[in-house]
């Protein structure tokens, strides 16, 4: 039975993205089976994982995404023909991490997913639904989320047990905890029998200025918040480090990127297993 685990915050630029596609080739090199499944219409993940020259044939092909789990059907094509039912195995891309034996598989998504937004109604617990018909197919899936609240949150919080939070520790960072809060206690409240637990907080982009009064302001608001809370903190905080973009442009792990160091990279691994335990996926 897979573990499913949503990458949230209700502030964008956080490292959602980095976060969410660096664990999702960590776990497919462990001989994980992993599902990452893009549900941003930005689409970043989608493009972290096959690099933008994939991806934009993928979209050109007029293939399936994550619009259509929501929507529950495949539209016609052409002049002839009618919609159809979507298969949830139809729209998954197999095999797609740098490996020649990959096990990870993706759920892309495109930008006319926030056409979604426009009519809601119905379409929340869709992708749950969808997750439960190729659950044993998968040890862990990783869902990347909109840094907004809207259809495709709750969709989240309906396929996940688990949800883990990336930070900056940056002033406009922080407003997004107390939203996400929020946005959970409501979620709980109305569904009582759902089971959703924050996995833990990821401390991200930190840099030699993490010194400086804003970051350690931010730090200490974000702790407080996680302890009001009952949050974890993971232990290892991400540095910044360029060879992230360089491994989101080519669709690799970082631990494959030219030039990435040696302690960018075993770092990663450490906040790796720290959250593999944290959720209890045995790699």
């Amino acid at each position: 039975m897979a573990i499913v685990v949503s990458l949230i915050n209700m502030k964008g630029g956080v490292g959602k993205t980095t976060v969410a596609s660096q664990l999702a080739h960590a776990a497919d090199a462990d001989d994980l089976r992993v599902l990452a499944i893009d549900l941003d219409p930005q689409s970043n993940l989608s493009q972290s994982i096959l690099g933008p020259q994939e991806y934009v044939n993928h979209l050109s092909g007029n293939e399936p995404t994550v619009v259509q789990v929501l929507e529950d059907y495949v539209p016609a094509v052409g002049k002839e023909g009618a919609p159809t039912p979507v298969d949830v195995n139809d729209v998954i891309m197999k095999s797609v991490g740098y490996r020649s034996d990959s096990g990870l598989d993706l759920i892309p998504s495109r930008l006319e997913l926030s056409r979604t937004l426009r009519n809601p109604t119905g379409k929340e617990r869709r992708l749950a639904k969808a997750l439960a018909q190729i659950q044993r197919n998968y040890d862990l899936v990783l869902i990347d989320c909109a840094p907004t609240e809207s259809i495709l949150t709750d969709a989240a919080y309906f396929a996940s047990k688990f949800i883990i939070v990336p930070i900056k520790p940056e002033f406009m960072a922080t407003i997004g905890l107390p939203l996400l809060e929020r946005s959970l206690r409501e979620f709980r409240l109305e569904n009582e029998d759902h089971e959703l637990h924050i996995a833990g907080l990821v401390l991200n982009d930190q840099s030699e200025y993490a010194s400086n009064n804003e970051k350690v302001n931010a730090r200490r608001d974000i702790r407080q918040i996680a302890t009001e809370n009952d949050w974890r903190i993971f232990q290892y905080e991400m540095p910044y480090s360029r060879s992230y973009a360089q491994a989101s442009r080519k669709g690799l792990p970082l631990a494959r990127t030219p030039y990435a160091k040696a302690e960018r990279v075993n770092g990663f691994d450490r906040l790796k297993n720290e959250i593999f335990n944290a959720i209890g996926v045995r790699s």
